[in-house]
């Protein structure tokens, strides 16, 4: 439950973002009705929020969360059917202007590689400061994200380098590894364009390359392959 006075992660108490005066949409997924009702009363007593809808397992939240359309989404990892890291991934990719923040109860460091290769905006302890959720979600919100640059850095490094063992990273060449491993942190065409300085189209012809070179068909499949990769990578 979130409770005043515990330790967790998120931004440091008192920190603000500059966000709209309309109230920011929040989706809940959690398996725990107790939490559920701990968060929205939390963030319904501050104001500023309007929880738009919730749900208890993967597969409510994946029917739920383009129904309602929230900017923030805040996802518990383990789930009845699932996690929260797959909802992540799979939201990301159809709807890439939701915000997810994985909030867990133990510090998992490879639930955190696969939070960031699902292109989470943050993982956070559910033992964190009410006034620091607060801000979290303000800041996600305004299109910032609270994991640790360095940490992403590492995990996308690896992949551009590529697995040598990999035989399908192989076929790929160094500009196409990189556009893979941004279609696994939850990025658009546009977004990576913008990452890369490159054109939108051309990235779109990029993708289109490299589809057939790793003999798939979509980017949900591209995004599900990186995460895998990752899985791999950590055991």
């Amino acid at each position: 439950m979130i409770r005043p006075g515990s330790l967790g992660g998120g931004p440091a108490t008192g920190q603000t973002w500059a966000v709209s005066d309309d109230p920011i949409k929040v989706f809940l997924l959690d398996d725990h009705d107790l939490v559920r009702r701990g968060l929205r009363d939390l963030l319904e007593a501050h104001g500023g929020f309007e929880v738009v809808g919730e749900a208890g397992t993967a597969d409510q939240a994946l029917k739920r969360i383009p129904a309602t359309q929230p900017q923030v989404a805040i996802l518990d990892v383990r789930l009845p059917d699932g996690s929260g890291v797959e909802v992540c991934r799979e939201i990301r990719s159809r709807m890439p202007e939701v915000a997810c923040l994985i909030l867990t109860s133990f510090s998992d460091d490879e639930a955190l590689f696969n939070s960031i290769m699902a292109g989470a905006a943050g993982y956070l302890l559910k033992q964190i400061r009410e006034n620091d959720l607060v801000g979290a979600i303000e800041c996600v919100a305004s299109g910032q994200s609270l994991l640790d640059p360095e940490l992403t850095g590492r995990v996308l490094e690896r992949l551009r380098q590529g697995d040598p063992e990999d035989e399908l990273l192989a076929r790929l060449t160094g500009q196409e590894r990189k556009i893979v491993a941004l279609i696994g942190e939850g990025l658009t065409n546009r977004q990576i364009g913008e990452r890369l300085h490159l054109a939108e189209k051309t990235v779109k012809n990029y993708v289109s390359r490299l589809l057939p070179k790793m003999g798939m068909s979509r980017r949900t499949e591209v995004a599900i392959y990186v995460a895998r990769l990752d899985e791999r990578g950590n055991h």
